[in-house]
């Protein structure tokens, strides 16, 4: 017991070390990215505004519409290619990682090579114009240097390996997921609560009080160390921590000479209702026009070649180019310059300088002392334009902010899935601006409602416009309210974005959602329709079970693992007088094969029938019932289909199935012998055995086989060999395997009878992959998985419940 808690001590010691690794990593990584998205922004469109100034004069506005183009196709190509060398990396990497943290896992999702891949790619596609955010991408960044760090080793880098033996299993790995998710949230928005609550919120399947504390202090920390070296490098003012994120909204406040200027009264609420409903409207139709986008390409670009993509993301840039360039020099209206439109409205200065103000003020083809108010939204970053949005005051006419919401609503629905990285908050927080402020305009203009606060409404619009698309309500109400500093707007905040989900949900699921539900990713839902409960674990369990038993020939394990693809076996024993040798410790040693051949196909109907009326009979009354009522005869197309797959196996050794069939006079007894469950033994357990040549020979006893340490099973994760790569000629095909001592003897079992709520909420707080359903007498009669708790896979079920009615 002394050594179990000096291991737990240690385990503790290292996760908080762990905090501490991946919050540097995550701030460094957002530090980068910022610091190179910026520099390459501002050497683009200082090459541009000059050559525009001097076109305008001279008459080569083409020339310029060149150098703009030369720039971003050079950056989005780059993107593009970077996308080629790991996929995984386009979009935002925020449905996989919600995947991932909800059990399911994505190849390459948290590799060191998508991280690479990431994180430049995302750096070019900002600089390339594209209508995409860094911010989402830094939360999949923050989830993958979560995963790698503890691991102290890297697929892509093979030298580097550390014999570290703590966090070797994959509820660990994401726990330092759920963390480096948090981290990645609390850096781009300088929100570390909102980190946490994103990462219950969006992304676990399950949660433990011990690992909230270990997220929100992972998060704090990483949002205090961006803000350390942010600050230190751009106002060379170390320990100041004036930038708390890479995306910031700066300080609201009235201006101190309008004295009726509130932020917002009561009388708003009204309005921001309303702006949550059209917010819900537009969020909708942008994931609908998004989903359709997204299944054309899946149709018709994904099957080409990838050279395509490459070309469809230069097509995007190049419409891109040209729409902003020829807006902001057709559709732009010049505005008078005045003290409020130089250094905002007292709060923008607390934030930004005047000189960062006064260059983000953009004069294409205006006379002195006015400017372009389309250009100045256009030709910034999405950063300062939001920045202009929320604090500029009465300098964008509503004509402008229309258009400028119509083409970048268009543009953004349709960057969104290209092959780049991509993320959807920052163009959507904009897109969401635009419209609040257009509100606030004709609200002040038509109305005459001079008390509104144009920032305010132009957050709401954002928020309304946000919670839309992504249709998250407590994560993105803490993350706006730390982003602003201002907890005032708590309530109108939570408000809109509630209105906003309701109404989206109406129509459609958020964005995220529907990008997973294209993927075919069995995600599961935080709970079950109230209707589910109609239907038991019996009418959901897989029936046909494919086991092994406690000891097992070695041609029988390499069968099973090499003509099944199922993560995990349960381990019985198929009748009362071997269950009572075992129990002993004497040896069951049976080639199965011969039961997977003869019956494979009638045994799903019999263990069916057998568990819906299976109630507390004794065993024998069990097989009495079994030879009474005769199994139904499955068609003849599952035979064909069942010999299509033994044919195809690959056969490692002479006479590995048995050449003479079963005999046709067997009993139902005999055919179906009630399988008692002893436990669970995983596929990866199974193939390290068959590996490192754990087994004895028939002449031996079971004590002579050699044991393994949990240390020595884990090594080789999270990557373990898989059985197709292991060299069948080292083993000898009847030795057998006592697989006891690696079993999980006591896994989470339910009754047949039970509810599929309950089902649901056990297997999704306890965060499993497989659920054995065993009887009163202990008799495995079917294993439920992720799959079969699926919406689509319950729906099915309960539409032929209805049917047998």
């Amino acid at each position: 017991m002394r050594g179990r808690g000096d291991a737990s001590e240690r385990s503790s010691c290292v996760l908080q070390n762990g905090a501490v690794w991946r919050l540097s990593c995550s701030s460094q990584v957002g530090l980068f990215v910022d610091f190179f998205v910026r520099l390459f922004t501002q050497l683009k469109f200082g090459v541009v505004q000059t050559s525009v100034e001097e076109c305008s004069r001279k008459g080569c506005l083409a020339l310029s519409l060149l150098e703009l183009l030369g720039f971003n196709l050079t950056f989005v190509f780059l993107a593009s290619l970077l996308v080629l060398i790991e996929p995984v990396a386009a979009g935002s990497g925020i449905p996989e990682i919600k995947c991932y943290l909800n059990g399911v896992k994505v190849p390459g999702i948290v590799r060191l090579r998508t991280l690479l891949c990431k994180v430049f790619g995302v750096l070019f596609g900002v600089a390339g114009g594209l209508f995409v955010g860094k911010e989402g991408p830094m939360i999949h960044s923050g989830a993958v240097v979560g995963a790698g760090l503890p691991q102290f080793q890297s697929i892509s880098l093979r030298k580097i390996q550390f014999n570290f033996p703590y966090f070797r299993s994959d509820r660990d790995k994401r726990d330092f997921v759920s963390a480096g998710a948090a981290a990645g949230v609390a850096a781009a928005f300088g929100a570390p609560i909102g980190g946490t609550l994103f990462s219950l919120e969006e992304g676990s399947s399950f949660w433990n009080q011990g690992l909230t504390w270990k997220v929100l202090f992972c998060s704090m920390s990483a949002t205090f160390t961006l803000n350390f070296f942010r600050s230190g490098i751009q106002f060379g003012s170390w320990g100041s921590f004036q930038l708390p994120g890479l995306l910031n909204f700066g300080e609201f406040k009235c201006s101190d000479s309008d004295k009726k200027c509130h932020l917002w009264t009561a009388m708003d609420l009204g309005f921001f209702v309303m702006m949550g409903v059209i917010g819900g409207l537009l969020g909708a139709t942008f994931n609908c026009l998004n989903k359709r986008l997204a299944k054309y390409r899946m149709r018709n670009v994904h099957p080409k070649p990838k050279l395509v993509r490459v070309l469809e993301s230069l097509l995007v840039s190049l419409v891109t180019t040209v729409v902003v360039f020829v807006a902001s020099m057709v559709l732009g209206e010049c505005r008078q310059m005045s003290s409020s439109s130089q250094i905002s409205n007292g709060s923008f200065q607390l934030q930004v300088t005047s000189e960062d103000v006064n260059s983000s003020i953009k004069t294409f083809f205006c006379p002195n002392d006015t400017y372009n108010d389309m250009a100045t939204l256009f030709f910034n970053s999405q950063e300062s334009a939001i920045l202009q949005l929320f604090h500029q005051d009465g300098t964008f006419s509503p004509i402008t902010l229309a258009l400028f919401f119509i083409l970048y609503f268009l543009l953004a629905c349709w960057t969104y899935g290209v092959s780049v990285p991509s993320g959807l908050f920052v163009p959507s927080l904009l897109c969401g601006a635009a419209f609040g402020r257009l509100v606030a305009n004709v609200l002040k203009s038509y109305i005459g409602l001079g008390h509104i606060y144009s920032g305010t409404f132009a957050l709401i619009g954002a928020a309304a416009f946000l919670g839309g698309v992504v249709r998250m309500t407590i994560s993105l109400t803490i993350i706006l309210i730390e982003s602003t500093n201002e907890i005032t707007y708590g309530l109108p905040i939570m408000v809109t974005l509630m209105v906003a989900k309701w109404t989206g949900d109406f129509f459609n699921k958020g964005i995220y959602d529907i990008h997973v539900g294209l993927r075919g990713v069995p995600l599961l839902e935080w709970e079950t329709e109230v209707e589910m409960d109609k239907l038991r674990a019996s009418d959901i369990m897989e029936p046909n079970l494919t086991y092994v038993y406690p000891h097992t020939r070695i041609q029988s394990l390499v069968s099973i693992l090499r003509t099944t693809v199922h993560h995990a076996f349960p381990v019985v024993t198929e009748n009362r007088g071997n269950e009572k040798e075992f129990m002993k410790g004497n040896q069951l040693i049976s080639n199965n094969i011969k039961f997977k051949k003869s019956s494979i196909l009638t045994r799903a109907g019999e263990q069916r029938k057998r568990s819906q009326s299976m109630k507390s009979y004794p065993s024998s009354e069990l097989r009495n019932m079994c030879d009474e009522h005769a199994a139904p005869e499955e068609p003849a197309e599952k035979e064909d289909l069942l010999q299509q797959m033994l044919e195809r196996r690959y056969t490692p050794y002479p006479n590995l199935y048995p050449d003479q069939s079963p005999s046709e006079d067997w009993t139902m007894e005999e055919r179906f012998r009630p399988l008692t469950f002893h436990g669970l033994v995983l596929r990866s357990q199974l193939v390290t055995l068959l590996v490192r040549g754990v087994c004895y020979s028939e002449s031996q006893s079971s004590a002579s086989q050699p044991r393994l340490s949990y240390a020595e099973m884990a090594e080789d994760y999270p990557r373990y060999p898989d059985i197709h790569d292991l060299d069948l000629t080292l083993l000898n095909p009847r030795m057998i395997v006592d697989v006891t001592p690696y079993m999980n003897p006591s896994p989470f079992t339910v009754s047949p009878n039970t509810h599929v709520s309950q089902v649901f909420n056990l297997f999704r707080t306890m965060g499993l992959r497989h659920l054995p359903v065993v009887n009163a007498v202990g008799e495995i009669v079917g294993i439920i998985t992720r799959h079969s708790l699926t919406h689509e896979f319950l729906q099915g079920r309960l539409r032929q419940h209805y049917q047998t009615l």
